[in-house]
């Protein structure tokens, strides 16, 4: 009469089990929202549309970027946010060329930073068609359109 079931044993243990793995569950769960990648595209976008040379700043929130000719990727603690780009292919400014690129969306003209026109086209088809990756995300984005002849671009760095 005072003995223990079996059955409660058992009980006991589904218990443990059950609650454990809800414990390891809501330990998984991210704590923060992933970043906003939209906003982002969105000031690329408008500043790609632009029928004149324009620049825009944007601060990001993230950790990481990817950025690519036709979409751009987000990463932070809460996860991975991607956004396309309805005004593309922008040009990322790293890589081979990155530094002439990078003094480029900084506002050095582009006839003083390369020297030719074909040289500056050369330049961006290369950064267009290099594989995006992940990299560490500054905290401003900086976007800038430039021309130069009939070579249009949109440098999209940091």
């Amino acid at each position: 009469m005072y003995d223990t079931a079996v059955e409660s044993t058992y009980v006991w243990l589904g218990l443990a089990i059950v609650s454990a793995g809800i414990f390891g569950f809501a330990l998984r769960v991210p704590t923060a929202p992933p970043p906003d990648a939209r906003p982002v595209a969105d000031t690329i976008d408008s500043v790609a549309a632009s029928p004149h040379e324009a620049t825009a700043r944007h601060p990001l929130d993230a950790r990481r970027i990817r950025l690519g000719a036709h979409r751009i990727g987000l990463r932070g603690p809460g996860g991975d946010a991607h956004a396309s780009l309805a005004y593309g292919p922008v040009v990322p400014a790293a890589g081979g060329d990155g530094d002439r690129l990078e003094r480029v969306l900084h506002g050095v003209p582009p006839e003083r930073a390369f020297r030719s026109e074909a040289t500056f086209a050369r330049a961006l088809g290369r950064s267009r068609t290099t594989d995006p990756f992940w990299r560490p995300a500054p905290e401003t984005l900086l976007v800038r359109r430039v021309s130069w002849g009939e070579t249009n671009a949109t440098l999209v760095g940091a």
